[in-house]
């Protein structure tokens, strides 16, 4: 478990000015009790590291002062800027979690970018909102807790689950899974589970891993027009939000030129705070969906979770 040192606490209490160190903040669900950044926004904590200071230095010519940056909480021992959204670090019996990284410069209105024509805030600084609220000083250590996406793949196939034959698309979804969000520099955690074309068995586990908290599913197989072809039906009665731009858009472009795409019933949504995916079974179709799908992941996780960065 990586820890941090807290080095400073800082407050202001006007915006586009620098905040001064304090004894102790108070964090509850608002933010930082007193300061001018505080509400029922997503960047309610602001924090820097030493490591980021160390970089102004040389531009500025001179010791720089924690709250300089206008970040609530002074750090030392970790690269910020390198956590990702929903991540979260812990001290005792308080929950922060990473909104975002870096933010708009404010050029001018900023005091250390009209000093040295730079800023590092905008490209190293972090934004937490409180999960949970407590008392925060210098001194104190916070816990990195990386988060781990779990995604859970449902291939849904009578032969496959008989063994009659090797699924393919569970196992293509795992690594193609695995290489987007550890190619972003995420944690990601896929299982996988063969099922046959059951509308039972599927509506069981469906719920079963929303009630888990799972952040995707996806299932592969019975999207067409067939007998047993019944994923889509099932996962639209569970939604509490279809997502239908998605599979439309995935349909029209590969329609074009493969008509029989065309007949694809695939269907994306929401259940909870978990995405659902129900995809073809073919794995070239596999590979084509997922393509699409990667590109609105981190944005649905950002508007599921209530993350405004417009």
């Amino acid at each position: 478990m990586q820890k941090i040192k807290v080095l400073s606490v800082n407050i202001s209490e006007k915006k586009g000015t620098i905040k001064l160190p304090v004894d102790k903040i108070s964090l509850s669900n608002t933010g930082v009790k007193g300061d001018a950044h505080a509400g029922m926004w997503h960047r309610q904590v602001s924090l820097l590291g030493r490591e980021s200071f160390e970089k102004m230095e040389s531009s500025a010519g001179r010791k720089l002062q924690y709250g300089e940056f206008a970040e609530n909480i002074t750090t030392e021992g970790m690269l910020l800027y390198l956590m990702k959204p929903f991540d979260r670090l812990i001290s005792g019996n308080i929950v922060l979690e990473v909104t975002q990284i870096g933010k708009k410069c404010h050029g001018t209105n900023c005091s250390i970018y009209k000093e040295t024509g730079d800023c590092v805030m905008p490209k190293e600084g972090i934004f937490c909102r409180v999960i949970q609220g407590g008392e925060l000083q210098e001194g104190d250590i916070l816990e990195y807790h990386p988060k781990v996406i779990k995604v859970h793949v449902i291939t849904l196939s009578d032969r496959a689950s008989q063994g009659i034959y090797e699924d393919k698309s569970g196992p293509l979804l795992k690594k193609l899974s695995e290489d987007f969000f550890s190619g972003n520099g995420g944690q990601v955690s896929v299982e996988i589970s063969v099922i046959p074309d059951d509308e039972a068995q599927l509506r069981a586990l469906l719920e079963f891993l929303i009630e888990k908290k799972n952040d995707i599913i996806f299932t592969t197989g019975g999207t067409g027009i067939g007998p047993r072809d019944i994923t889509p039906d099932v996962v639209k009665s569970i939604l509490d939000k279809e997502i239908p731009g998605i599979m439309e858009m995935i349909r029209v472009k590969y329609g074009m030129q493969f008509p029989n795409a065309l007949v694809s019933r695939s269907i994306a949504g929401v259940a909870g705070k978990t995405l659902i995916y129900a995809l073809p079974g073919n794995p070239k179709a596999v590979k084509e969906y997922a393509d699409e799908i990667f590109k609105t992941v981190e944005h649905s996780f950002r508007m599921l979770h209530n993350i405004d960065e417009h």
